[in-house]
C-alpha cells in the first residue's frame, strides 16, 4: 500500500498469516502415534507432541524450498539509496542499496525480526532511519532511532510491556509522530517527539485506538485518524500548539478511511474512504480531494470499481500515486497535481504491490512487487522516462522458476443468493501442470486470517511445491467477511453470522467434489489465525470429507480468546465476532466454538502455536489439542516459546515446514 512520506515495510512480506514455503520430501509413511499416548520432545525452544522425528534426508531436500527470500522497499535516503528489508540470516533485517541489482548492505544484526522501517525525510537534520522491534513475537514492539552517520542505534520509546508504531517524521524531520499504549497499556495514543531534544508528549489520549496519518507542510497540525473497525474509523485534525483536537464530520455518520494527508497547499486534503457520494452509498473505497474553501469534493478514482488500497503524494506535492485492489490483483496510477491528469506508466508486472515511495525529487517511485511466480522484489519507475528498472533481484532456492504455477481465479455458487442470483465466493486456483488424464489431484484449502484479510496471487512457495512437487492442487478462497469485495461483503460474517463463511467452505466442498479432475475424498485445509478457527470450524462440520487440517495459531473458542487477548485488542476484536458480555452473544459463542464440539472433529490434526503470542494466547492451542485428544485422537503439537503470532525465525519455520509436510504424507498423501 501507497501511504504518504512515512512507508513503514513490514518485514514479515505478507499481510495475512503466512503458512510458509512446503519442503520435499520421500514419500515414506511416518509411524502412527497410539492415541493415549503423547510422545513429548523438547529442544531448545521448541515443544513438540507426537510428531515423529524427521530424517536428516528429508532436511536436507527441503532447503531448495525452504531458502527462498523477497525484498521489500521502505524509502529513499538522502543519498540516493533505497533502505530496503529482506532476510540473508535467520530474520529479515535492514538493508540498503545503492544502485540497481548493487550489492545489499546489511546495516542491522538482530536475532529478532524488524517489524518497519521509516526513512527520515531528506530535509531533516540527522540522517537515519527509525524501526521497530519485539521480543520473541510478543509485539510489544519498541521504536529505535539508527543514525547512518554514526552507525549508533538508540532506544527511542519506553522499553516496557507497551506497543509502539506507526512511525511519521514531519516534512523536516524535526517531529516524528507514533502510536504507543504508554499511558495505560490499552488505549493507543497518538505521541509527538522533537528528534532533537528527544522530548516526547501525548498529543491525542482520548481513549480507543488512535494513530497518526499526515503532518501539515508547516509542522504546526497533524491529521490523526481513531479507528473502531476496519468498516468504521472517524479523522480528525490536532493543532500541536494549542492541543486541540477537531474531528470532521463524517457523511452517513458512519465510513472507513483509508489514508488522510495534506495536500501541497497544507490547506485541502486527500483522502480514501467509502462515505456516500451525494447521499448515494458506496461499496468501495475511492481516492478523494476535498477542497476547503468550497467545501467540493471531487472523487479521483471514481472510475474504477474497487477499493482504493492507499496513497503517495511526492514531497514537492506535484504527483500522487496511488494503488487499488482489483479482483486481488494491484493496478498503480499516478496523477500530476493539482490538476489530477493520469500519467502514463511503463507496463507492471502482474501482481500484489507493497509500500512505495517518491524519490526526494518526485521523479521516480520505489515500489514493491510480489507476483504469484516471483517473490517480491524492488522496482524503480522512472516517471518522465516512463521505464521500470528492477533494483533486486530475490533468490528462490536454485529452483527453475519457469516452472512456477500462476494460479487461476475461479468463482464457485455458495449457499444464498444476492440480488436474485447464487452467490459465488472468489477463490485462486493452483493447479500441477501436465496432470495425466484420469488423474485426480488430492487438494488443500488455504484460509486466510484477519478474518477481514485476502487471499491474493503473491508468491506462495507451499502452493509451488506442491503443485511441482508433490501433484497437490491448492486452492484459496476469500470467503465472505474478505476485504477487497464491498463493504456489505465485507459485514456477512460479523458476530452471529459467523458461521455463514464456514458455509462458504462447505460449497467449496461441493465445487471439488464435481471437478473431474480432483480427488474429493483427499482433502486437507490448513489456515492461520483466524484461518486457524476455520480451519477448526470446518472439521466440526466436515469431518466426513475432510482428511486432515493444520491449525496455526487459532481460535478455539471466541469467549476465552477475548477474555485472554491482549487488552488493546479486545474492543476492535469485538465489533468483528460480537461482545462476549453480551448473554446472547455469549450463547452464540458457546454453541459455535470449535472447543465446544470438539467430539465432532474426527479428521487429523495438527495444532502449532506460538508461546509469546499477545493475538490468539497459546491457551487456545492447549486447550483444542487436550479436547480433540479426548475423542481418541492423537493430534500433532508444535509451540515455540520464542514466538508469537506466526514463526518469523527461518529455523522454526524451517522445522514447522517440514513437520506439516510430514502430516500431509500420512493423513493426506497416501
Amino acid at each position: 500500500m501507497l501511504r504518504r512520506r512515512t512507508l513503514p515495510v513490514l518485514l514479515c512480506l505478507a499481510c495475512s498469516f503466512p503458512i510458509a514455503a512446503l519442503p520435499a520430501f520421500a514419500q515414506t509413511a511416518a509411524p502412527a502415534v497410539s492415541a493415549d499416548k503423547v510422545v513429548r520432545e523438547e529442544v531448545g525452544t521448541r515443544i513438540s507432541e507426537n510428531i515423529p522425528a524427521i530424517p536428516k534426508e528429508l532436511i536436507d531436500r527441503l532447503n531448495r524450498y525452504q531458502n527462498t527470500r523477497g525484498a521489500g522497499v521502505a524509502g529513499w535516503t538522502r543519498e540516493g539509496c533505497l533502505l530496503i528489508s529482506t532476510r540473508f540470516a535467520e530474520t529479515s533485517q535492514a538493508h540498503r542499496i545503492c544502485q540497481p541489482m548493487g550489492m545489499r548492505e546489511q546495516l542491522t544484526f538482530y536475532a529478532e525480526p524488524l517489524g518497519s522501517l521509516t526513512p527520515a525525510p531528506a530535509q531533516a537534520t540527522q540522517d537515519g532511519f527509525v524501526f521497530s522491534k519485539d521480543k520473541g513475537g510478543d509485539e510489544f514492539s519498541q521504536l529505535y532511532w539508527f543514525d547512518n552517520r554514526t552507525r549508533d542505534i538508540a532506544l527511542l520509546t519506553d522499553g516496557k510491556r507497551t506497543q509502539n508504531g506507526g512511525a511519521l517524521f514531519s516534512h523536516d524531520g524535526r517531529l516524528m509522530a507514533y502510536r504507543s499504549t504508554a499511558r495505560n497499556g490499552t488505549d493507543t495514543d497518538v505521541w509527538v517527539r522533537d528528534t532533537a531534544t528527544g522530548q516526547a508528549r501525548a498529543v491525542v489520549a482520548a481513549g480507543g485506538s488512535w494513530g497518526a496519518m499526515d503532518f501539515s507542510p508547516d509542522g504546526k497540525k497533524l491529521l490523526v485518524i481513531k479507528g473502531v473497525s476496519i468498516a468504521e474509523s472517524y479523522p480528525g485534525e490536532v493543532d500541536l500548539e494549542t492541543g486541540k483536537l477537531t474531528m470532521f464530520p463524517v457523511d452517513g455518520g458512519k465510513a472507513a478511511f483509508g489514508g488522510f494527508a495534506y495536500a501541497g497547499d497544507g490547506k485541502s486534503a486527500y483522502f480514501v474512504s467509502d462515505e456516500p457520494i451525494k447521499g448515494v452509498a458506496q461499496e468501495f473505497r475511492t481516492l478523494r480531494h476535498h477542497d476547503p474553501a468550497t467545501n467540493a469534493v471531487t472523487v479521483l478514482s471514481g472510475r474504477v470499481p474497487w477499493d482504493v488500497g492507499g496513497f503517495n503524494l511526492s514531497d514537492d506535492g506535484k504527483r500522487l500515486a496511488y494503488v487499488t485492489n482489483e479482483d486481488g490483483v494491484s493496478k498503480l496510477r499516478v496523477l500530476s497535481v493539482p490538476d489530477h491528469r493520469e500519467l502514463p506508466l511503463p507496463e507492471l508486472p502482474i501482481g500484489v504491490f507493497g509500500a512505495g515511495a517518491f524519490s526526494p525529487d518526485g521523479s521516480r517511485i520505489a515500489l514493491t512487487i510480489n507476483s504469484a511466480t516471483s517473490p517480491s522484489d524492488v522496482y524503480v519507475i522512472d516517471i518522465d522516462k516512463k521505464t521500470l528498472t528492477p533494483w533486486t533481484r530475490s533468490e528462490v532456492g536454485g529452483l527453475d522458476a519457469s516452472k512456477f504455477v500462476a494460479p487461476t481465479l475461479i468463482r464457485y455458487p455458495t449457499f444464498d443468493k444476492v440480488g436474485g442470483k447464487q452467490r459465488t465466493i472468489p477463490a485462486f486456483y493452483y493447479r500441477p501442470a501436465n496432470v495425466p488424464a484420469g488423474r485426480k489431484l488430492p487438494v488443500v484449502i488455504n484460509i486466510h486470517g484477519g478474518p477481514e484479510g485476502q487471499s491474493q496471487p503473491t508468491f506462495n512457495p507451499t502452493a509451488q511445491f506442491m503443485a511441482n512437487e508433490l501433484g497437490v492442487a491448492m486452492l484459496m478462497p476469500n470467503v465472505r467477511g474478505s476485504t477487497g469485495y464491498g463493504k456489505t461483503y465485507l459485514t456477512l460474517d460479523n458476530a452471529e453470522k459467523r458461521e455463514d463463511s464456514v458455509k462458504d467452505i462447505g460449497a467449496l466442498l461441493d465445487w471439488i467434489a464435481k471437478q473431474p479432475d480432483l480427488d474429493a475424498s483427499r482433502v486437507g485445509v490448513v489456515g492461520g489465525s483466524y484461518g486457524g478457527y476455520m480451519t477448526l470450524a470446518s472439521l466440526v462440520h466436515y469431518s466426513d470429507r475432510i482428511r486432515a487440517g493444520v491449525d496455526v495459531v487459532g481460535i478455539s473458542h471466541f469467549g476465552t480468546f477475548l477474555k485472554n487477548t491482549e487488552s488493546y485488542r479486545r474492543d476492535l476484536r469485538r465489533v468483528e465476532y460480537g461482545d462476549e458480555r453480551d448473554p446472547k452473544m455469549a450463547q452464540t459463542f458457546e454453541a459455535i466454538s470449535p472447543l465446544n464440539n470438539a467430539a465432532k472433529i474426527k479428521s487429523k490434526l495438527f495444532v502449532a502455536q506460538g508461546k509469546n503470542d499477545p493475538r490468539v494466547p497459546w491457551t487456545e492451542a492447549e486447550q483444542i489439542v487436550k479436547a480433540v485428544r479426548a475423542n481418541g485422537q492423537p493430534v500433532w503439537y508444535l509451540l515455540y516459546t520464542d514466538e508469537g503470532h506466526g514463526f518469523r525465525k527461518k529455523s522454526n519455520n524451517d522445522y514447522f515446514n517440514a513437520a506439516t509436510m510430514l502430516f500431509w504424507q500420512q493423513y493426506l498423501l497416501n
